[in-house]
């Protein structure tokens, strides 16, 4: 094989939004071929391309082909999640001792930040390189009061694509007055590529002796179950679509998978290996190391084909499936569960990597 080469990023206009302001979109290339394309409108990582057994290099995020696609409703395709990732029941809580009541974008409940939420914000972009990395860092101020939460809160999130074929996403965050905060990077993937088809074939393995059940506004219960014995032991090695379809309340809730794994590794306080995926077609492998608390696996059972593909194909039902690092649903109104409060003077702080490699059988 050849010497790496030097990672390299490059930038061009991806289009402007409707107030007139330009959007950038960001090519990252490590020394060894793999090549991922961000855009600075909501964070988003428009492609990423990863090779397969025989080194065929192949898109294996689901996206849209212009920014045209990004500003209409999507499922939230590749970008930056907060203030706070996944679901507050009620758009709701306090936090020492006042309420803040937030936008309920979700039937009554809150999910994803909001109705504009860092996945729909123009960020500053400071592209950059080093002997290992193409990297991307972008930053935002969310003020207080933004979406309801309080205190203004700085974010900077710095994107890394490694010459060990690794996609390290990077979150720091402080804030001027107590908030609560949870990040996260909401990438679909289909190992076989975008737009190849379901990822019932997909082999999964997660971290976790637990998950968080929920109930049919899939906010969860507040119990720590146990998944052995249940279609959410993915201890070994198995397909996605093994029981996606069994008669089970939990997935009847989810329309399929759509809850959080209590990550083993939790106490770690560094990332560590929390889940492996493998597509027997293309060989291609891809490992989550985080140092988060939580795994949410979401199957993709929310796309019905409406939307088309950078290549022109439709996502269909479960077109590809989410690995969100964070911490769990609700905790906010959770008093069990792991805090995401944030006061003055510290430092929210939190890494996830995203790791490509191939099988050879």
């Amino acid at each position: 094989m050849p010497p790496p080469s030097a990672p390299a990023i490059s930038q061009a206009s991806f289009g402007a939004l409707p107030d007139g302001r330009g959007v950038q979109l960001f090519t990252l290339r490590n020394g060894t071929g793999m090549a991922a394309t961000i855009t600075n409108y909501g964070g988003i990582v428009v492609s990423l391309s990863a090779p397969d057994r025989s080194g065929t290099l192949g898109d294996v995020v689901l996206g849209c082909p212009d920014l045209a696609g990004y500003l209409r409703a999507t499922p939230y395709f590749g970008a930056l999640i907060g203030r706070y990732a996944n679901r507050i029941a009620g758009g709701q809580f306090i936090l020492d001792g006042q309420t803040y009541n937030l936008a309920a974008n979700n039937g009554a409940n809150h999910l994803h930040g909001g109705v504009k939420g860092f996945d729909k914000v123009l960020w500053d972009a400071t592209p950059a390189t080093s002997a290992d990395a193409a990297m991307l860092r972008l930053n935002y101020v969310s003020a207080d009061g933004e979406e309801g939460y309080p205190g203004a809160l700085s974010v900077e999130v710095l994107y890394a694509l490694t010459n060990a074929n690794a996609l390290v996403v990077t979150y720091r965050a402080c804030t001027d007055r107590a908030t609560h905060v949870n990040l996260t990077h909401h990438a679909y993937f289909n190992l076989a590529g975008e737009g190849a088809g379901d990822i019932l074939d997909h082999v999964l393995q997660i971290n976790a002796d637990r998950y968080t059940p929920v109930n049919e506004s899939l906010i969860p219960t507040g119990a720590l179950a146990s998944v052995v014995g249940t279609p959410f032991d993915f201890h070994t090695p198995t397909r996605i679509g093994a029981r996606i379809a069994g008669v089970d309340a939990q997935l009847r809730h989810g329309g399929g998978y759509d809850h959080n794994f209590a990550l083993n590794g939790a106490l770690a306080g560094a990332p560590f290996l929390a889940a492996i995926v493998s597509e027997p077609t293309s060989g291609r492998v891809m490992e989550v190391h985080t140092s988060e608390p939580g795994l949410q696996f979401y199957s993709g059972n929310s796309l019905d084909g409406s939307i088309r593909g950078k290549a022109g194909a439709p996502y269909g039902p479960r077109g590809g499936f989410c690995l969100e690092a964070q911490h769990f649903p609700d905790s906010p109104n959770q008093p069990a569960f792991p805090s995401t409060i944030v006061r003055p003077g510290q430092t929210y702080a939190t890494q996830t990597a995203y790791v490509f490699g191939a099988s050879r059988t």
